[in-house]
């Protein structure tokens, strides 16, 4: 490979989270029974009008502006003319030469190396609907056509050919999904569909200039298939090459099972899609007043936000970048710190045992049971000595499986931490005459011994003894014995 570079550009398609779709008012609810969601314009039906979401234009704005792109004052939109079952119309209404949003960047972090993406162009588009098949693509005996999802809106988000590895391809969606989620216009949910992409790829002898022959990955639903699918291509396109073959233009599908890509079409010339403006929609006018106001209704972004949680907090980059990765569990970070203005101490909670807990349950922050005030009310008791810090994970788990204060599961389960100085010199006393061998090995210089007897007296105390106390009255009745 190190005779070789690898050029990567991606088709970001991006589902817009409005009520009702694009150019009709059915709604855009994912599910639901196979062709619910629909009416005679998204079905396409002879005498219907389209009509433009209003909010759609809006979101598509927004999601620009969030990825640097420049706003077009002029804007329409163009038939997309092909046949393909799952297209009622037999052509998508998208926008073709004046898109509206071009020449945007994103930048990248790989191995401490920032890097940037130029975007090309950012469009808005109907989805298509979707094909059931009975098996996988290639396999199938037969497609059942559902479209619901007909009529969906999209933006469809193009990179520059600038990526140069798969890891940089991956990087680059989930930098881009944080972003769109951080402007509210998708959920983005991969599995739903709301974000997939196209991926192209080519291989060029190392310090080319020229591209080369690239092939095209349909319908990547997920971070790990985009970078499989284009691991796979890589080595592919190398085998070819190395053995003296010729790269094939075409459209490939990536085959999860066997981990391989296969030959989905032919695209060995550019594919004529006839483009035409639709006549029954006139052209955008783009107030440069309402893209202000959108502009300044944008959220802090990612990477803006990042950068406050070092200077501002002083987290390690490590830890800005993961509270960061999401909105809502940043905004569930900052609430905690506004009642436990502890920032490291919550971050680490955060990404410590929270982050573990929900992984576990499979859930988001945004379904978690744990309010940040009762965080900041857990990590306070500790402080006050209430509880150590052995009962309080105790304590979270507990707060995570049932959204209790941890107050009232202290009292509960009577966690409160023993720190009477009588009541632990008891068992103390009480622990080394159980353990004569442990308190010889620890008067003849083996520390480990004072290990096994703290721990010792946490198990009589059921782990509600306070545990410097406890070292500190060992320490003493040891070396007082001793002496």
């Amino acid at each position: 490979m190190s005779h070789y570079e690898t050029v990567i550009g991606l088709e970001v398609h991006v589902e817009l989270k409005t009520r009702s779709k694009i150019f009709c008012d059915s709604t855009t609810e994912f599910g639901g029974e196979p062709n619910t969601h629909v009416c005679p314009v998204c079905l396409g039906l002879p005498g219907v009008l389209p009509v433009v979401n209003k909010t759609v234009v809006e979101y598509a704005i927004r999601a620009a502006l969030a990825l640097n792109c420049r706003i077009a004052d002029f804007s329409k939109f163009d038939r997309k003319n092909y046949y393909y079952p799952d297209m009622p119309k037999n052509y998508q209404i998208s926008q073709y030469d004046l898109p509206i949003a071009r020449h945007g960047y994103l930048d990248i972090d790989v191995n401490n190396e920032v890097r940037r993406i130029g975007i090309t162009r950012l469009h808005m588009e109907e989805d298509t609907g979707k094909l059931v098949h009975q098996g996988t693509i290639t396999t199938t005996p037969y497609s059942l056509v559902d479209y619901n999802r007909a009529g969906v809106p999209l933006v469809e988000i193009v990179s520059e050919p600038d990526l140069r590895s798969p890891e940089e391809a991956r990087v680059f969606m989930e930098k881009l999904k944080t972003i769109i989620q951080y402007t509210g216009v998708s959920d983005c949910k991969m599995e739903e569909g709301s974000l997939r992409c196209d991926a192209n790829i080519s291989i060029r002898p190392a310090g080319s200039k020229q591209l080369g022959t690239k092939t095209e990955i349909k319908n990547l639903n997920s971070f790990k298939a985009l970078y499989r699918a284009l691991s796979y291509e890589v080595e592919r396109q190398t085998g070819v090459l190395n053995k003296g073959g010729r790269i094939v233009q075409e459209t490939r599908t990536w085959d999860e099972e066997k981990g391989v890509t296969l030959p989905l079409r032919s695209k060995e010339y550019a594919h004529d899609y006839r483009y035409f403006p639709d006549p029954d929609l006139v052209p955008m006018i783009i107030d440069p007043e309402w893209v202000e106001d959108i502009r300044n209704s944008l959220p802090e972004l990612p990477d803006a936000r990042r950068e406050r949680y070092m200077q501002e907090y002083g987290l390690p980059a490590y830890d800005a970048g993961i509270l960061t990765s999401t909105k809502e569990l940043a905004d569930f970070f900052e609430s905690c710190v506004s009642v436990y203005p502890n920032p490291k101490a919550v971050s680490n909670w955060v990404m410590g045992d929270l982050a573990r807990l929900l992984n576990a349950a499979g859930v988001e922050i945004t379904a978690c049971k744990i309010k940040p005030a009762q965080l900041g009310s857990l990590l306070q008791l500790m402080d006050e000595g209430t509880i150590s810090g052995k009962i309080a994970k105790t304590v979270f788990e507990e707060m995570f499986a049932s959204g209790k204060d941890p107050g009232d599961i202290i009292k509960e389960k009577e966690l409160i931490q023993i720190s009477d100085e009588n009541t632990l010199m008891t068992v103390v006393t009480e622990v080394l005459a159980k353990n004569p061998k442990s308190v010889e090995d620890f008067r003849s210089g083996k520390e480990r011994a004072l290990g096994f007897l703290v721990g010792q007296v946490m198990k009589a105390t059921r782990g509600k003894a306070n545990p410097e106390l406890v070292n500190r009255i060992l320490k003493e009745k040891l070396l007082q014995e001793k002496l």
